[in-house]
C-alpha cells in the first residue's frame, strides 16, 4: 500500500501545474448551463435555438399599452410562452398613494413565484414590439425581476411582432398555465432611487437627473393626468426614451447609435426618470444594461409622486398662454 502510495506521489510530482489543472478540472464536475452570462437583448434566432433549454421561460408581457393583452395572446404567442398582463398582473402598483410604482418585497415574491420563476430559470421577456412606449413594458419588467435579483433575464429583441414576421417561427394559441414555485427576492436597491435621494441629489449634487419623457412633458406643455404639476426636476437633462427607439424596424437602435445618442449624459451616477417610471426604464436599461454605466438607477415614483407634494421645486417652460389655451380646449 505504501509503495502504491509513494507511486502516485511521485507521479503527480513530475505534473506540470496546468497538467495537473487539467486532471483536476477532468474529475469536476462541468458548471451547469444555467451558469451562462445572458445578455439583455437577445435575437429571434437565438431564441428559437434555446427555447428547448429547460431552464428556459418565455414570458409574454402584452397588455392594453400595446393594444393588446390576453384576448392578443389566446390568438397566437409563441409556444412554451406564459401570459402576465403587464398592465394588469402587478408589476406596478399603488403603494402610499402613489400609483405604478414597484411592489413590494412580499408582492415581487408572489408576482415571480405564481408565474413559476425562480433563481434557475432564463427569463426572456417578449413585449409586442410596436412602437417605444411598448419596449418601456419589457425595460419595466426586466428592471423589476433584476432589482428582485434574478440573474438571467433579456428581452426579445422586436418582440412578438418580429417572431411572426417569419411565417417558419411557430405560434401556438392554446394557453400555457403557469406551475408556481417558490422564490426568494433578494432586493438590489442600488437599481431604485426614492423620492429621499431626489432630495439629496438636488441638495448636494452627486448625480444627473435623467427625464425620459417627450420634450413637451419636459417643457411643461404637457403633463400626465396624475402628475399635478407641469415641468421637470430641477436641473434635469432631457433625453426622450424614443430617441433610443427605431420606430421602423420596432426595435431598439444599434449599440454604436445609442452610444451617440447618450454621449451628452455625463458620466457618473445617474437617475432616470418620467412621469410613472415607464419611458424611464427605457433610459435606464440603455444606460446600465446595453451601455455599461452600472451607476444608473431609476426613481420609479417619478413626476406622479414627486408633484404630489407641493413643496417640491418644479422647473417649466409654461406660459399664462399655455395655460388660456387649455381653458379654451386647445392645448393641454
Amino acid at each position: 500500500m505504501q509503495t502504491a502510495l509513494r507511486l502516485v506521489i511521485a507521479t503527480l510530482a513530475r505534473l506540470t501545474p496546468a497538467v495537473l489543472a487539467a486532471a483536476i478540472l477532468v474529475g469536476a464536475p462541468m458548471a451547469p448551463a444555467s451558469a451562462e452570462q445572458a445578455q439583455p437583448l437577445v435575437s429571434i434566432e437565438w431564441l428559437k435555438q434555446h427555447r428547448g433549454d429547460p431552464s428556459m421561460f418565455v414570458l409574454d408581457i402584452r397588455s392594453a399599452i400595446d393594444g393588446g393583452g390576453a384576448t392578443a395572446y389566446a390568438q397566437g404567442h409563441i409556444p412554451g410562452a406564459v401570459h402576465s398582463d403587464y398592465d394588469k398582473a402587478g408589476w406596478r402598483v399603488t403603494r402610499d398613494n402613489v400609483p405604478l410604482v414597484l411592489p413590494t418585497l412580499a408582492q415581487l415574491e408572489k408576482l415571480i413565484g405564481e408565474l413559476g420563476i425562480d433563481e434557475d430559470k432564463h427569463v426572456v421577456i417578449v413585449p409586442a414590439g410596436v412602437h417605444y412606449t411598448d419596449f418601456g413594458s419589457a425595460a419595466r419588467v426586466y428592471w423589476t425581476l433584476k432589482i428582485a435579483g434574478l440573474k438571467r433575464i433579456s428581452i426579445l429583441d422586436g418582440g412578438f411582432a418580429a417572431w411572426k414576421a417569419d411565417p417558419a417561427n411557430p405560434v401556438e394559441t392554446k394557453p400555457n398555465p403557469p406551475s408556481p414555485t417558490i422564490v426568494t427576492v433578494a432586493f438590489n436597491k442600488a437599481l431604485l432611487a426614492e423620492v429621499a435621494d431626489v432630495e439629496r441629489v438636488l441638495q448636494s449634487g452627486g448625480a444627473t437627473l435623467l427625464d425620459a419623457r417627450p420634450a413637451s412633458f419636459f417643457g411643461g406643455k404637457q403633463k400626465a393626468p396624475t402628475a399635478a404639476a407641469y415641468g421637470h426636476l430641477p436641473g434635469a437633462l432631457n433625453v426622450d426614451s424614443a430617441r433610443f427607439y427605431d420606430a421602423a424596424g420596432n426595435r431598439l437602435k444599434p449599440k454604436a447609435e445609442l452610444e451617440k445618442l447618450a454621449a451628452g449624459i455625463p458620466s457618473g451616477p445617474v437617475v432616470s426618470y418620467c412621469n410613472t417610471g415607464h419611458w424611464a426604464a427605457t433610459d435606464w436599461f440603455v444606460l446600465h444594461e446595453l451601455l455599461g454605466r452600472k451607476s444608473v438607477s431609476l426613481y420609479d415614483g417619478s413626476m406622479v409622486e414627486w408633484t404630489a407634494d407641493a413643496r417640491r421645486k418644479v422647473e417649466s417652460s409654461r406660459t399664462k398662454w399655455d395655460d388660456l389655451k387649455k381653458v379654451l380646449g386647445l392645448g393641454s
